[in-house]
């Protein structure tokens, strides 16, 4: 297998600059560049650049794939937005971590060995970027799930010990949007184990249908409230969203309301243990809806079976037909309908007549090699003994 590696970096904030481009094309000739971004493939060599370094001073987001079952999604939020301390419970040894820098806080999931081996065989790389990249707004926001989410694939990975302890576990794991969907499956985290940390998770909503948030809307400084319009109408809706949101979870917890679905903080053993627990549900899931399913296609079978009986006389006629006509589709059509119309006489208890149509159909063309080979590699004609 040859070596594959591909780099794509976005700018989101601002777009790159002249210099700036210049100074990226020095480092490769072959790369796609462009006020937002920059893109290459590699199946020799690697890139001359370092991409923490990049993320520090150009770009917002970077996705990275490699053959060898590595991948990596970095993204960059603005100064004053998340920091180190918001990212810290969720930080595992080897698959998330986070820098600070001058220019933001730097978040890192990175897989080191996946076992997906034929999606990594695959060029893969393209087409992550635009699916992970809505992961950078839904932070901004104040959704943590995507930390979570970096977490539970330490988790599945084996990066983190049994007696520890899960982070506070974010509402809505239970219907995560598709950007995170789609980091769930670029970190190969078991479904199974996800649906566990799920069932720990409060509801998207939670809090938020009662007459709680009236009352503390209503106890808001006027102050607070023109902050927040004054921010709305300058454009900065994500973070007025995320400043709302925690004033909103901080009140709420000093309140002494509980989040409803909050299984309470579980141990990484505790999740396994849920784990295979959804498996089993899930396993058990599965073989009820093949059950369903095959159940509908035995009953759709007869009804066809059952209509092709009702006109089996043009059936035999028609494969007279095709029987004469000597061709190797109108033998195989032969050799279809054949197949069916033994199934139609055997539901219908007539097996003994379809025997004597056959036998009086191999009488006629039974010198037709071809057409007898068909029938009999299907078994539906057997050659007399001796």
């Amino acid at each position: 297998m040859s070596e594959y590696q591909y780099y794509e970096f976005r700018a989101v904030e601002r777009p790159l600059s002249r210099d700036e481009m210049a100074e990226l094309r020095a480092t490769s000739s072959r790369a796609t560049i462009s006020p937002t971004g920059f893109v290459n493939e590699y199946h020799w060599g690697d890139l001359k650049g370092d991409p923490q370094a990049w993320m520090r001073r150009y770009f917002d987001a970077f996705v990275y794939s490699a053959n060898w079952s590595t991948c990596r999604l970095v993204l960059r939020l603005p100064p004053g937005t998340l920091g180190r301390a918001d990212v810290a419970p969720f930080q595992t040894p080897t698959l998330l971590s986070c820098e600070e820098t001058r220019s933001g806080l730097v978040i890192d999931w990175s897989l080191e060995a996946g076992g997906d081996d034929e999606r990594f065989c695959m060029e893969d790389g393209p087409g992550w970027m635009d699916r992970l990249l809505p992961v950078r707004d839904e932070l901004l926001r104040g959704d943590l799930r995507a930390l979570y989410l970096g977490w539970l694939a330490g988790v599945s990975m084996g990066d983190v010990d049994d007696d520890d302890m899960e982070p506070a576990v974010p509402a809505g794991l239970s219907r995560l949007t598709a950007a995170q969907q789609a980091l769930a499956a670029f970190l190969e985290i078991d479904p199974d184990l996800l649906a566990a940390a799920a069932a720990g998770s409060a509801g998207q909503d939670a809090g938020l249908d009662d007459d709680s948030v009236e009352t503390w809307i209503a106890g808001l400084p006027k102050k607070e409230m023109g902050l927040v319009l004054n921010m709305l109408l300058h454009g900065e809706s994500q973070q007025a969203e995320r400043r709302v949101k925690s004033a909103f979870r901080a009140w709420h917890k000093e309140s002494g309301s509980s989040e409803p679905g909050n299984a309470g903080q579980r141990s990484v053993a505790d999740l396994r243990v849920l784990a295979t627990q959804a498996e089993a549900v899930r396993m058990k899931q599965q073989a009820d809806e093949q059950l369903r399913r095959d159940e509908a296609a035995r009953k759709q079978r007869e009804a066809y079976l059952h209509s092709l009986a009702e006109k089996a006389e043009q059936c035999w006629s028609d494969m007279e037909q095709n029987a004469l006509r000597a061709t190797a589709s109108s033998y195989d059509a032969v050799k279809r309908t054949m197949a069916d119309l033994a199934d139609a006489y055997a539901l219908r208890g007539n097996t003994d007549h379809y025997q004597r149509l056959l036998r009086a159909f191999v009488d006629r063309h039974g010198k037709r090699a071809a057409l007898m080979r068909r029938l009999i590699s299907a078994g539906l004609w057997r050659e007399p003994a001796g």
